[in-house]
Order: C-alpha cells, then structure tokens, then sequence
C-alpha cells in the first residue's frame, strides 16, 4: 500500500524533494527539489508546455512578472473577502485553523475551546521601494492567471490572434494558507500551469469549449501513465463557486489520503476582462472582423498546480516488489521499490553502469558510452557497489533504461540493456544505442 510516508522517504532519500532550510530545523510548508525533484518538475511543465502552446496553432505562452500593480488585485477580487478563507484559533493552544477543514468545534491537537470565526486574507503582501508605507505596498500574486489578463491585448494583437485562442503561463504563485497539508499537496509557494482560452459570449460555444478542455485535460493525464480509475471528475455545487466562475469541474487523483483536485477547468465567464476593463480605463473587447461585432471574451480556464501533478505522478508510479528483481542474495530478501514514471517524465532516462569498477578499461569504456549519450539524453554513470545495488537506485529513481559494459563488450562493441519494468535484457551493438534509445525515448 502507498502512503505518505513512504513518498516522502523516497523523496528525501533520493534527492527528489527536502523541507527548505532543513539546517536550521526547516521552514513550514516550504520545501526544495533536489536534482531529480527539479528534472521531474521540469519534465511535466515541459510536456504540458508543449501539449498546449507547440503542439497547437490556437494558443500562446506568456511570462508575467510576479510582481504588479496593486490595482491588478483591486479590479481581480483578491483584496476583498471573496478571497478569504474562515480562521478559528484554538483559546488553549493558539493553534489556528480554518474553519472548513474542521469537523467538530474543537481544537484537533489539544480540544480546546475555538474563538468565533472570522475572514483571513490569502494574500502575501511586501512593500515596493526602501519605504514602508501604505503608498509602496504590494503583493505576491496570488495566481498566475491575472498576468495572463494583463497581456491579453498584448499578446492578442502582436501575435494576431482571432476568437478562439488561448494564451498559458507557467509560474509561482503565493497565498497565505492558514493550514497547509500533505506534504507538497497544499503549500503557500506553489507553481501553476494555466490556461486561458478566450471565446465568443455565446452559451453553447461555451460549453463547446469547456467540454472540450475538460476531456483535454484529464487525457493528458492518462496519456502519461494515471490510470483511469485513480481519476475522476468532480463539479463544483452552486454555493461552493468561486466568486468569478460560472461553472467549476475539479479534476481529482485518488491520494493516499483520499480523492482530492489536481486541475481545475473554471468558466470565468467575463469577469476578469470586464472588470480589469472598467478599473484600468482600458477597452479590452474584442472585434470580430467577420460578424462585425465586439464584444468581451468569455474564459475558459485550465489550472493545474504543478507540484501537485508532482506528488500524483509519484504515487501513481511507486510500487513495492518483493525480491528477486536484482540477483543478489541480500536483495531477495527486501522488499524493492520501483518508480513506474512515464519515460517522458523520467528525470534520468538512462543509466551507464560498467559490470565492475576495479577494471580501468571497462571503466573507459563504460564512460565513453556515457559521454556519448549524455548530450541526447538526461544520463547517469554510476560505479559505486554492486551492479544488483546499482540497478535497484535506478528503479528507485525511475530510470527506464540501464546499460551494462561488461567484459563481452570489448569482443563484440555491444552492451546489454535492460528495461525497468519487464526486466527483459538484450544485447545492442553500442554504435546503434542512440537510434535505438531514441525510438524507445523520444515520442512522435
């Protein structure tokens, strides 16, 4: 069974994800990616990068400053209480907690009697310039989306864009979170990938579209390695909407702890161009050349949290083997962990491993073959302990493909390969390793 735990104890253990300032007893709900945290991450925003801006005609890609005016705030929403969460606070511990994650009105940790509730602000404020004072504060965004807004026109009228299209982001965003929960599932610095796709106010070419990208959206889940069963759909009810949407659908993944949202696909209807229309002064409609007629676009809106789409895919891939997939007598007797990721999100896709260390020549030639894979592809030489041990750390870390040099492959230029998750082996002359890795590797 998969649990928390254990994900955070792969996590740490093999340099995927630490708590942020650990030497000095961390930070709350702040946390680091290690070199194969950082490769994993990066290997997801790039797929999702592509799938919806280069693999597309219809959509562009922005990058906004994290910092804005805080009149972007004023005009979203985000300073009034449609952008506030419930906090009670425990009169015996001080403990504090909102109040919708409660299921009696008592404190959780000590029982104690809680004070009434009342609103909390999500978002992060700083101040502008050496001066703090009212006129130089700011905020930490608190989503990626309003700087999507922000250059609506731009982007619509530099790349020439006609109803419907979109324009994505990928990008940190910030919320005071007054509890924060299951590792990097809620934090208060997290990334997003989102989308915005613009379209005519027309309430069947809506849900066309909202349709369209809710079947989008949870196929690219699927389409790297979630089974269907662990996904499912979840709309919003009427009095859990968010101030701006229309209609709201969760995509959610069966956690550890149970079912709980991944991406979020949002009907925004015109409340953001509208609005950052009427405060800035700025006509933000759109013209139709063809019908003539001008008019706000509505949204539809594709938010997925990219730490999030982190933890699910490694839940998703960790499995426990009983002994045996390496040939060692201690192995037999372990339970072995192997991390399933898709080869496209792999953080190492191939592992270079010389049958024994203490052989100077199949060393050499085992970092030849190194050197002339690692400008293809993310890759890793690895010497240290048993060739069974070696296996294992690269099961652990989910690399599909480990390449042995042993003592035939000075006879015959050839190595073996073995594969991750059959554990088939096979011989392969070495001068066609990449064109043979590139056919398993690299998707058309």
């Amino acid at each position: 069974m998969v649990t928390m735990e254990k994900i955070i104890s792969i996590c740490k253990r093999r340099g995927f994800i630490a708590p942020s300032s650990e030497i000095y007893g961390g930070f709350e709900s702040c946390y680091d990616y290690g070199f194969l945290g950082a490769l994993l991450k990066n290997n997801i925003k790039q797929n999702w990068w592509k799938t919806v801006t280069q693999y597309r005609d219809d959509i562009v890609g922005v990058d906004a400053s994290i910092l804005m005016s805080p009149k972007v705030w004023q005009a979203s929403g985000h300073l009034t209480a449609g952008f506030a969460d419930s906090l009670v606070e425990c009169k015996k511990c001080h403990r504090r907690f909102r109040k919708d994650y409660l299921k009696e009105n008592k404190c959780p940790d000590c029982g104690g009697e809680l004070t009434k509730e009342r609103k909390f602000n999500l978002m992060m404020k700083t101040f502008i310039g050496p001066v703090e004072s009212e006129t130089a504060v700011t905020y930490l965004r608190g989503e990626t989306c309003q700087g999507i807004y922000m250059n609506y026109q731009f982007m619509k009228d530099t790349m020439r864009l006609k109803i419907p299209f979109g324009i994505a982001q990928i990008g940190k965003a910030f919320r005071n979170e007054i509890t924060t929960r299951y590792f990097i599932f809620k934090t208060r610095e997290f990334e997003q990938m989102e989308m915005q796709y613009f379209v005519e106010p027309d309430a069947k070419e809506k849900k066309k579209w909202f349709d369209y990208w809710k079947k989008e959206r949870m196929n690219w889940y699927v389409g790297l390695g979630i089974e269907k069963d662990n996904l499912r759909f979840r709309e919003h009810r009427p009095d859990e909407l968010a101030h701006y949407a229309k209609k709201a659908v969760d995509i959610e993944y069966k956690f550890p702890w149970g079912w709980d949202e991944i991406e979020g696909i949002h009907d925004r209807g015109d409340w953001d161009l509208s609005n950052h229309s009427k405060h800035s002064g700025q006509d933000l409609s759109y013209y139709d050349e063809q019908t003539k007629k001008k008019f706000i676009p509505h949204i539809i809106e594709t938010s997925a949290g990219a730490d999030r789409s982190v933890l699910a895919f490694l839940v998703e891939a960790y499995q426990e083997v009983k002994g045996g997939r390496t040939e060692t007598t201690e192995a037999k007797k372990e339970i072995e962990v192997v991390l399933r990721l898709d080869k496209e999100l792999a953080p190492i896709k191939v592992a270079v491993l010389p049958l024994v260390r203490n052989k100077k020549n199949l060393v050499k030639k085992a970092k030849e073959v190194y050197n002339s894979l690692k400008v293809h592809w993310m890759s890793q030489y690895d010497e240290v302990g048993s060739i069974g041990r070696r296996y294992r750390r690269q099961d652990e870390i989910g690399t599909p493909y480990c390449l042995t040099v042993d003592f035939d492959s000075f006879k015959k230029d050839d190595l073996t390969i073995r594969h991750r998750d059959t554990m088939k082996q096979e011989r392969i002359k070495i001068k066609e390793l990449v064109g043979y890795l590139r056919e398993k590797l690299e998707r058309g």
